[in-house]
Parts: C-alpha cells; structure tokens; sequence
C-alpha cells in the first residue's frame, strides 16, 4: 500500500477517480436488482406466488441478462466504453422503474398474448417478467463496461487491486438495499421503493459523462500517468494491442482455452451469488419467521462482511505476485485459497437452529468468498486477452454465469417448494448450500486443467 500512495503521488491519481466512477455504477448496479428480492415476501404474499412462480421470474432476468451478457459485451467493444456505459445505465434504469407499472404492463401482456391466441399468464407474474426482462439486458452492459475501463486505465499489477475496489460496489448495493427499500415500501409503498432506487442511475450518468474519456483523449489525465497506464512492455501485449481496431469474432475468441476456462468458471460460482441476493430474504422468513424490517440487519451485516472479500481478494494475488509469480499463477494460488472458504456454509443448516445469527455469519463467509473470487476471476481475462477483446470476453463468461444463475433459481424454487409441500423446508436449504458450498472448487479444478499456466493470446 505504500508503494502504491509513493506511485500515486509520482504520477498522479486520476485513473482512481475512474475507479470510484466505476464502484458507484456497480453499487446503483446492485441496489436495483436486490429491490425485488428484498420485496419478495410480501409481493409472494400479496399476489399469491408460489416458490416456483418467483424462481420464474428471477430466472427470466438472469436469462435474459446471460444473453444479454454476449452482446454487451461485443457492443462495448464496438460503442467504446464512455457511450456503451451510459447507454446500459439508461436502460437498466428505465426497466428497475419499469417494476412500479408491472400490473399494467401485465395486463397490456395479456391482451396481447390474447390477440395472438396464446394463453395469459397471471397479471403479476407477467408484468414483473417483462420488468426484470429490461433490467437484465441493460445491467448486462455493466462489468464488460467496468472490466473494459480498468484495463484501459489501469497496468495489469494494479488491475485486480482496482477490480477490487469497484466490485465491493456490488456489496455497498446489497448493504444499502435491505437499510432503504423495506423502510421506504413500508413507508410509501413497493412502487415508490421501485421508483427511487430506479432514478439514482441517471446522477451517476451526468457523472460519467462529464468524467470520464478514454486515456489517450483525456485532458485530465497527466503524460506520467499515461505512460505508467501503458507500462506493460511484454512484446506479446504490445503486439496484441497495436491495432485496437481490427475486432475479433465470437468464434475465435471460443478457439481458445483461455475463454472456456472463464466461462465454466463464471457458470459455476454466478449462481451461488445470485442464489444469495434473491433468496437470502425469503430463506429469513421461511427458516426464521423475519418479516419486512426484521431482516434490514442481518442482511447489511451479511453484505457488509462481503466488502472484505471484496478488496482483500483484490489485494491477495499480489502477495504471490510479489514471491516472483506471474499476474495469472498468483491470482490463481489466491483463488485456491479463497475457494476453500464457502465450504463453511455447510455448517449453516446444522448450526441454525441455535439462532439466524449462526448461518447469516457463515452464509456471509461464503458471500464474502465469492467476491474475493470474483475480482480475480474477472481478472484473469485481462491478464489473458488484448484491451480490445477484454470486454467480448467478459461478456462471453457473463452469459455462462447468468445461465448457471438461472439453474440455481430453476433448482431452488423446485426444491422449496417440494420440500415445503413436505415440511421439510430444510432439507431444501440444506442441499442448495452444499451446492454452494463446493462450486468454486469444482470450478477452479476445471479452470486449471484447461489452463494449467500463464499463457496470453498474441495472434488475435
């Protein structure tokens, strides 16, 4: 950390106010998806969902956002990431209000399922679908436009430090929605919950519009921080870079290991965090009767534990890295010891009849781990591929990880719902957390047999 405030201060610090741009579009990322969930057990109650019904409706956002991920990020690549981003924030702020209006925008759906003879689906149901549909296919454009401008604002040694930091946005949002949407529906309604949290991407626009400029065109940017930026002189990178404009199809980018190696690790371990963020409410209320504003505490403490994996995983690789192991082998020795930590939440079901304290505490440790994992893993692509193939790559793996989220969701409501049918809801609990529980191992396993050491793309 010391060297790093001795580089900043040589240099200069602006490529950190990208960074802090990037956090906060995360944390708006992450307050407008956790809106439903936290929602959920009154809206189930309200409009009459079963487990299943609200698996549906999670698994339409996480497959529409698993597609939508394959083309955010090709379009990043093409729009550039100052346009791309304020062009996702737009929608997915749109689609987070859009949850306010999902009873007539159910009906509006019935009728025109009904002009073309198809069946309705309930109202609720229908107009949440199409709520989260839009949510999803433009918060896809969120982390190929975040992992795209760190790479270009930042040295790879710096990268997965800096990844860090705007990933723990995600935390701040998943901290901050259980202290704000339960008090303000109780307050002044589930729409108005939906509403305000849905305006706050359009600050942050302004934000980035008037901030943020690729580094070659931005005035603010100093030449010694621009040269420190560009500092990775491998031959390979220098190489791969030195036409940003020649682009690179789907299919060569699935030629290579390197690809399938992020992808079959983001499918793994996506849908344990997305487990998490829509489940972890109703799992309080079915296990422990939490209703409403009795789950605003525990859930920020869950989340709040997560900013710690966030930054020290970001941190961790340069531990190794400084023991004289490349970017790529000592983020993966980090990720062998971060995947050993969610195998705790095994103890959740066990322990939870003491009090929710218990496994809250350790469903956090495994919340916590994830994050870790995460900004390495989102790393790798960088360490991997050329700047301008970073963000169709990601983009590539987000789409594998919101199909994984989807298969969680699917899995999850069948189970809750048949072992409840059988008062063994604990069971179904029981089975999803082991899942959760092994996944990133059972992902790194894979992931290092595809990729058994450090070798970047140079010919694309």
């Amino acid at each position: 950390m010391n060297n790093l405030n001795k580089i900043n201060a040589d240099i200069g610090r602006y490529r950190w106010t990208i960074c802090a741009l990037i956090f906060f579009a995360t944390t708006v990322n992450y307050l407008d998806r956790q809106v439903l969930s936290l929602l959920a057990p009154d809206l189930s109650k309200e409009f009459g969902w079963t487990n299943s019904d609200y698996a549906n409706i999670t698994a339409v956002f996480q497959f529409v956002y698993a597609i939508s991920m394959l083309f955010a990020g090709r379009i990043i690549d093409l729009m550039g990431t100052r346009a791309g981003y304020i062009a996702a924030i737009i929608v997915w702020s749109v689609g987070a209000i859009m949850h306010a209006y999902a009873i007539p925008l159910g009906e509006l759906t019935n009728n025109a399922l009904a002009l073309a003879g198809l069946a309705a689906v309930p109202v609720s149901i229908a107009g949440f679908m199409i709520s989260r549909a839009v949510l999803a296919f433009g918060e896809a454009g969120n982390f190929p436009a975040a992992i795209k401008a760190t790479a270009e604002y930042f040295p790879k040694k710096e990268r997965s430090f800096a990844t860090g930091i705007f990933n723990s946005g995600a935390n701040v949002g998943a901290i901050l929605a259980p202290l704000l949407v339960p008090w303000i529906a109780a307050h002044w309604g589930w729409q108005t919950a939906f509403i305000l949290v849905g305006a706050v991407g359009f600050i942050w626009m302004f934000f980035w519009f008037v901030f943020y400029d690729a580094p070659h065109k931005q005035k603010r940017l100093s030449k010694a921080e621009l040269d420190y930026i560009n500092s990775d002189t491998e031959e390979a990178v220098a190489k791969a870079d030195a036409d940003p404009e020649i682009k690179t199809s789907w299919f060569q980018l699935l030629g290579y290991r390197q690809t399938w190696a992020f992808a079959f690790g983001k499918f793994m371990t996506d849908g344990v965090w997305w487990f998490y963020l829509f489940w972890l409410p109703k799992y309080l209320q079915a296990q422990f009767g939490l209703l409403k504003t009795e789950i605003m505490l525990p859930l920020a403490v869950l989340y709040s534990m997560t900013m710690v994996g966030s930054i020290g995983g970001g941190w961790f690789p340069t531990y190794f890295i400084n023991k004289g192991h490349n970017p790529y082998d000592g983020r993966i020795r980090a990720m062998f010891v971060i995947a050993l930590f969610p195998l705790v939440v095994l103890l959740a079901q066990p322990f939870g009849s003491y009090s929710y304290w218990i496994p809250v505490l350790l469903i956090g440790i495994g919340a916590s781990a994830h994050q870790a994992w995460s900004c390495n893993i989102f790393t790798t692509v960088s360490d991997m591929f050329p700047k301008k193939s970073v963000a169709s790559v990601v983009g590539i793996g987000g789409m594998a990880g919101g199909l994984g989220g989807v298969t969680m969701s699917k899995l999850g409501g069948w189970l809750f719902d048949y072992y409840g049918a059988l008062g063994q809801i604990y069971t179904g609990y029981a089975i999803m957390f082991g899942i959760c529980a092994a996944a990133y191992l059972i992902a790194l396993g894979v992931m290092v047999a595809l990729v058994p050491k450090y070798k970047p793309i140079t010919d694309l």
